[in-house]
């Protein structure tokens, strides 16, 4: 996530700064530096705020799960966290999904497959 996507994830939660770090259990400073691009946004933030833009840009409609949309085999889908809690709406936010026949070694890896995935993007 980079500075101008902060940015415009926190105007879509109509929040302001201040409300922000208060949200994200973080400092002022941390969401002005962000923002500034002065700080790297650190995944846990990130992931954060991709979780609270999809529960408003969701508003509650259901989606057909990951798994459905990218026709994972039975053997895979066993295998997969998103498959086993029955998130396949929330499978970007999940550690250890098999996306791409593999799991990822860490949030960064991981994110890199998910903003060119179908199902991240429907829900942002």
């Amino acid at each position: 996530m980079d500075k101008k996507e902060f940015k415009t994830f926190r105007s879509k939660l109509d929040k302001t700064q201040k409300q922000m770090a208060q949200l994200l259990g973080t400092s002022l400073k941390a969401i002005h530096s962000y923002e500034q691009g002065w700080r790297t946004i650190p995944p846990a933030v990130e992931r954060q705020m991709y979780f609270l833009v999809s529960r408003v840009n969701n508003g509650g409609k259901s989606s057909k799960p990951c798994w459905r949309i990218k026709n994972c085999a039975p053997e895979q889908k066993k295998q997969c966290p998103a498959w086993e809690f029955k998130s396949g709406n929330l499978c970007w936010f999940i550690n250890g999904t098999i996306c791409d026949g593999i799991i990822h070694k860490n949030w960064h890896d991981k994110m890199q497959v998910c903003r060119s995935c179908e199902v991240f993007n429907s829900i942002f």
